[in-house]
């Protein structure tokens, strides 16, 4: 595999670990001759949603024909996942050949995911996109893709996440997020607790920034046929089939919806016709994925309190007999949030522990669990875990692999017969 020494050049960044602040991108960005200019970018910010909506978004401008690039983290299964352009992603030689340029220009102390930020807007010039999605790692004002310069931010719901780095409290978690956005530029903003609305209204106030809000300016529903509607900023759009399944897709929908209405005003042309269709054509691997058999497996990455809630609601709209559960999650999250709000529908989970240092142990995590009063197996790895739910399961019952993307993505490789490469940034 021609990019595993390259790769292996760039993990070894991990150890400076995560450094907010954009001073050593730009420094590399100068050096590989400010590729970032010759695209117009899109930054996507917040706590949840911001794949799926990035997704979305991006769905809707290649169906438009725009050239558009989508750079999210982290990947599931493969490290070239990260990179997009019209849904397609960048070959491993590609890839190996970027990498090494930017590696040899990169400043000492640059981090992981400073360099991949670079490494995303160089292929992205080099292949004559027009705009770019960008999806934020966990910060805004401070995170590396606010080195290049965005036309529009979209900002999802914001949860306490990653406190250590963003704050303690959810209105400096909320400013942080909102910093990244462009003086003179739209924002678009999901639907958000009070304290996270008076927060960005705080950060947002100055009359130079256009302000659309989830639930004020743009809205979305599901019908009773299960289609979804959406009353936008100028558009209605009635009975569209979101690509992405799960209930709580609607906001992420909406949001992306609503990017591409303002970016109408901004000169881009996209009629009625392409938000459908491009909200139909949406894929977003990982989020309420479904892999086919007797019983079905179901993958959701969701790693938080507030994702655990909206997977708990989309499951009410799934069949099944039993639910068991193969769940594994990082040590440094609020594990008692995401079991309290998923264990209590299980019949049976099944505690493993994915290929991560990060990772919480199977065992300790079964003791969580059965706290619970849940029965809780501890497996060891995620493929062990969907092994002994399968074993155990009928045919009208459902598996359910969730707690972590990094635990999602081990399932995903696993059932590809392919390598799993996890790692965090």
């Amino acid at each position: 595999m021609p990019l595993g020494g390259t790769l292996e050049k760039l993990y070894a960044r991990r150890r400076f670990g995560i450094r907010p602040g954009v001073e050593r991108v730009r420094l590399l960005l100068d050096r590989l001759g400010n590729p970032e200019r010759t695209f117009r970018s899109i930054h996507v910010v917040g706590t949840n949603g911001k794949g799926s909506t990035s997704a979305f978004l991006a769905s809707i401008l290649t169906t438009s024909g725009l050239r558009t690039a989508l750079f999210t983290s982290p990947h599931l299964v493969s490290f070239s996942e990260r990179f997009r352009i019209d849904g397609r992603e960048v070959s491993q030689t590609r890839l190996d050949s970027l990498l090494g340029t930017v590696l040899s220009a990169a400043p000492e102390e640059a981090t992981f995911f400073e360099i991949v930020t670079a490494l995303a807007a160089l292929y992205f010039s080099e292949e004559q996109v027009e705009i770019a999605i960008m999806e934020a790692g966990m910060g805004g004002r401070s995170d590396a893709t606010a080195a290049l310069p965005g036309i529009m931010t979209v900002i999802t719901s914001i949860s306490r996440d990653h406190c250590e780095y963003l704050g303690e409290t959810l209105e400096k978690i909320a400013a942080e997020k909102a910093g990244i956005a462009e003086p003179d530029t739209p924002v678009i903003i999901g639907h958000q607790a009070a304290e996270v609305h008076k927060a960005l209204s705080d950060c947002l106030q100055q009359e130079r920034y256009r302000l659309f809000r989830a639930g004020t300016s743009f809205s979305a529903s599901w019908s009773s046929h299960g289609r979804l509607d959406y009353t936008g900023i100028q558009t209605l759009l009635t009975g569209l089939a979101p690509g992405i399944p799960g209930r709580y897709q609607a906001d992420n929908a909406a949001l992306a919806l609503a990017a591409a209405e303002v970016l109408v005003s901004l000169g881009i042309n996209l009629p009625d016709q392409v938000l459908r269709d491009g909200i139909s054509a949406a894929y977003w691997p990982g989020r309420m994925e479904t892999v086919p058999g007797n019983p079905p497996l179901l993958l959701d990455g969701a790693h938080n309190r507030a994702g655990a809630l909206a997977l708990s609601e989309s499951l009410t709209t799934y069949p099944y007999r039993k639910l068991l559960m193969v769940i594994g999650t990082m040590a440094d999250k609020d594990v008692s949030e995401i079991v309290s709000a998923l264990a209590p529908l299980a019949a049976t989970c099944y505690c493993v522990s994915p290929a991560l240092d990060r990772a919480m142990d199977d065992v300790k995590l079964s003791t969580i669990i059965t706290g619970f009063g849940i029965p809780a197996i501890a497996c060891g790895s995620v493929c062990n875990g969907i092994r002994s739910a399968q074993r155990d399961a009928q045919a009208d019952d459902l598996i359910l692999v969730c707690g972590s993307l990094f635990t999602v993505g081990e399932a995903k490789a696993w059932l590809a017969g392919a390598e799993f490469n996890g790692i965090r940034g």
